[in-house]
């Protein structure tokens, strides 16, 4: 989570070497709820590539409650959840796994796949994202790699792009 979309990829693009990142601004996805009611919070998305991680940086410049502003409030950031890719047949005992766990279901989305946000931050100290394993997320993470892997590390360090254009894993 980042106070600022653009700040944060010139910042881990400048001092981690992470990039080049894909932009979408203002994403909501499809059915999205918070806490279990509808939401129409929007959020910016940038995802890059540093090494063998995959980030996400996310900004929320509007208002609106969501799981981010869970944990940060205007102005701040940090470290926000890690996601699993899980394939279909396994989907629904992963997730009831979570549940069963103890862990509140804090939002739920479609984008290209499901995705759920589990509240672990309890024992955890963070969210923990539950991302459906399909063959357009996984070459979404791969053309991240890819693009992170040919990079000079200063040519276009932000690509934007437009919500439907992309698969994405929020």
């Amino acid at each position: 989570m980042v106070p600022d979309l653009d700040e944060g990829v010139e910042h881990w693009a400048r001092v981690m070497g992470a990039g080049p990142f894909v932009v979408m601004r203002n994403f909501v996805g499809t059915d999205l709820t918070y806490r279990g009611q509808p939401s129409v919070t929007a959020v910016d998305y940038a995802f890059g590539q540093c090494g063998d991680v995959q980030v996400q940086l996310i900004a929320q410049p509007g208002p609106g409650s969501s799981i981010y502003r869970d944990m940060y409030g205007p102005g701040e950031g940090g470290f926000h959840h890690m996601c699993a890719l899980v394939p279909p047949d396994d989907w629904d005992r992963q997730v009831a796994a979570f549940a069963d766990a103890g862990y509140p279901l804090a939002a739920s989305l479609m984008t290209s796949a499901p995705a759920v946000y589990f509240d672990c931050r309890a024992d955890l100290g963070c969210f923990v994202e539950l991302y459906g394993r399909t063959e357009r997320s996984v070459s979404f993470f791969a053309h991240l790699r890819a693009m992170h892997e040919t990079w000079d590390g200063v040519t276009d360090p932000v690509r934007e792009r437009a919500a439907n254009d992309i698969p994405t894993p929020n």
